[in-house]
């Protein structure tokens, strides 16, 4: 367990539970479900099998994840977020898109799990801004494809590409990137030829990424 502040705090006392190095990063990989020791291992290059096993002592005793033994034919042990842990969803995907901001899109040579934009659009997605939104839009990002689902703000976004989408749009990694944080104006994107519309139009591109961003949620005063 991370060593307490000398302070009545509950950000020193978030930090006691979930504040020690890969803890947030085991979290950040059962947020996609449950998990066997063997998947965090794999997905979480470079941590030591001594430190990830002491991790998730931690975590359990701070009630943030629970062990569970599947039934057979399984009968394998996994590891999941308890409802408290769970909560830590927000905080991550608010951290992902501050961090985002300073780190750029990937290099080539960086390496993206085959999910990854189902957690991605998850993290970037406004829902005070699409409160109110419906539609179901696909997205091929380099040779990736995700399909994000809206029904009055509710979203779903899965892998491969859903038919008679309101919106299928292509383009690179890098475009996406400058896309989501605004650094590049859809239809200037759309001008310049660096996105592809097969079904959709300029301004159903636009309300996407109006409430799909690495922007701050919420503004500070001037």
């Amino acid at each position: 367990m991370a060593k307490r502040f000398d302070q009545y705090c509950p950000v020193a006392h978030a930090l006691c539970l979930v504040g020690e190095r890969w803890a947030l990063l085991i979290v950040r990989e059962l947020l996609r479900g449950p998990r066997r020791y063997t998947d965090l291992i794999d997905g979480l290059p470079g941590i030591g099998t001594n430190i990830l096993a002491g991790r998730l002592r931690e975590l359990e005793t701070a009630g943030v994840i629970r062990k569970r033994k599947l039934p057979p034919p399984a009968a394998s042990t996994v590891y999941e977020l308890t409802e408290y842990g769970q909560e830590l969803e927000e905080p991550i995907y608010a951290l992902a898109r501050w961090g985002a901001r300073s780190l750029g899109p990937p290099a080539p040579d960086d390496e993206l799990y085959p999910e990854w934009g189902v957690n991605a659009f998850l993290a970037l997605f406004d829902p005070v801004a699409g409160s109110e939104l419906s539609g179901t839009y696909v997205l091929r990002i380099g040779e990736d494809v995700f399909t994000v689902s809206l029904e009055n703000g509710h979203l779903h976004t899965e892998v491969g590409a859903a038919e008679g989408a309101d919106l299928d749009a292509a383009m690179d990694m890098d475009t996406f990137f400058a896309l989501a944080s605004r650094e590049l104006e859809p239809r200037n994107a759309l001008g310049k030829r660096r996105v592809r519309l097969t079904a959709g139009d300029p301004e159903t591109l636009e309300r996407f990424f109006s409430v799909f961003s690495i922007a701050p949620r919420i503004q500070t005063a001037a």
